[in-house]
């Protein structure tokens, strides 16, 4: 089944993974009809919009005198390890996605489902 991209659906899903939640955004207002392709486009919009905030939150936390300075020996390392997370989930559910697996993340996976298929 074809996008309204004119392309494969597996490949309009896999790239709205590419720039995380940008791509996740403009592939959700673009494609209209594709319930395989918008279900990627919001999961990714939300699970890259959660990583992002999460990372904002830990590094305002940082940043703040004395208990930031103190917090900032556990922070530090989640924020590398933040890194992979991202990189690593995007790699994985754009090969979820090109396999046109229909992938759910835990609790953001279940939410896009439900408003994907109201």
């Amino acid at each position: 089944m074809k996008s309204i991209f004119g392309l494969d659906e597996n490949v309009a899903a896999a790239l709205s993974y590419i720039f995380g939640p940008f791509s996740g955004i403009a592939v959700l207002v673009m494609e209209r009809e594709n319930k395989f392709v918008r279900f990627h486009a919001l999961q990714s919009t939300l699970w890259f919009l959660f990583l992002m905030v999460a990372s904002w939150m830990l590094v305002i936390i940082r940043s703040l005198p004395l208990v930031g300075w103190i917090l900032s020996i556990i922070i530090t390392p989640l924020l590398a390890i933040g890194t992979f997370v991202v990189i690593g989930s995007a790699i994985f559910l754009m090969y979820k996605a090109f396999g046109n697996e229909t992938f759910k993340l835990p609790v953001i996976g279940d939410v896009v489902w439900s408003q994907i298929n109201k």
